[in-house]
């Protein structure tokens, strides 16, 4: 199976550290997290995995090689410019004709990436599935309840529950036919216009541990998890 990883963002948001290190290549202990991802996704059946790279790109080919050490197969598409989040995959059309998966390069996560695949399979009639997450937010005021003037009731600091886009995809060759080549284009962009066309697009919820690495408080909290969790 084939996996795409999108790891050329700046990660502007985590300066000092991506000064130096590209985001996907910081440490969470004795292990990258892009080392991570590598890992899991060969755990799940995934042998061939595309890394699509533009910051710092020579550092993370350099880092990870061809993949060998790690038991897949890797290659490196790099953008000549910004193509989003989801414009990179059009450099890799001939080489992906089958079932895919596509992910953040700045995601930790225990997902099931093989049973995630397999039940996206199941949806004959979309291309294009999303991975979501429920994230609980808690409210920092209390929530008056009422009848005209008379309050009835008080819920204190409420938590608020999301359900997010996790930053992971499952894509059949077909979806290429909604994308632009060798334009920016980003995964909003993609539903939009889907919406737009009236094609489906489907979801599975993840139940895994997930979090989003885009600033510094996550990478800290990440560090914390790895220790935790993640440490062989």
């Amino acid at each position: 199976m084939k996996a795409v990883i999108l790891a050329g963002g700046l990660g502007t948001r985590l300066k000092p550290f991506t000064d130096i290190i590209p985001k996907p290549l910081l440490p969470l202990g004795d292990q990258s997290l892009l080392e991570l991802q590598i890992e899991l996704l060969k755990e799940n059946g995934f042998d061939e995995i595309f890394l699509a790279v533009n910051y710092k790109a020579d550092y993370i080919e350099s880092f990870l090689g061809d993949g060998s050490k790690y038991g897949v197969k890797l290659h490196y598409s790099v953008e000549t410019k910004p193509l989003g989040t989801c414009g990179p995959i059009t450099l890799l059309k001939d080489k992906l004709t089958e079932p895919f998966l596509l992910m953040n390069g700045d995601i930790l996560t225990k997902a099931n990436f093989n049973d995630l695949y397999r039940k996206a399979l199941e949806f004959k009639d979309s291309d294009f599935t999303i991975i979501t997450k429920i994230i609980t937010t808690p409210f920092r005021f209390g929530n008056i309840e009422s009848e005209g003037h008379y309050v009835t009731g008080v819920e204190e600091k409420p938590d608020l529950k999301f359900e997010i886009l996790a930053g992971m995809y499952l894509l059949k060759p077909e979806i290429f036919d909604s994308i632009p080549d060798d334009t920016y284009f980003g995964i909003d962009n993609l539903i939009h216009k889907l919406l737009k066309e009236k094609k489906p697009i489907t979801k599975l919820l993840l139940k895994e541990y997930w979090i989003d690495i885009g600033v510094v408080e996550d990478y800290e909290k990440a560090k914390d998890i790895y220790a935790t969790h993640f440490k062989k």
